[in-house]
């Protein structure tokens, strides 16, 4: 199921290193490996549409695992 998300981009320190959307309401996701490298940027605001996949587990664990399948930049930082 597809779901769109709209928050701020975050690095987490954990591990080798996630890359997080944090929603609005406070709920983090982590975005899977491999999103395209200009929504990875920490601060950036971004409305995100992919599918929450609960068939992989990660090193991180900071909450449900995102497949980013398109997004759209809100501010750059």
């Amino acid at each position: 199921m597809s779901i769109t998300i709209t928050g701020t981009i975050e690095r987490r320190d954990i591990g080798m290193g996630a890359w997080a959307l944090v929603s609005g309401d406070g709920v983090t996701y982590e975005i899977l490996k491999g999103a395209d490298k200009s929504l990875l940027k920490t601060g950036q605001q971004a409305k995100v549409t992919g599918q929450v996949r609960e068939d992989i587990m990660t090193a991180a664990m900071i909450g449900p695992v995102l497949e980013v399948k398109s997004f759209e930049i809100l501010n750059s930082h």
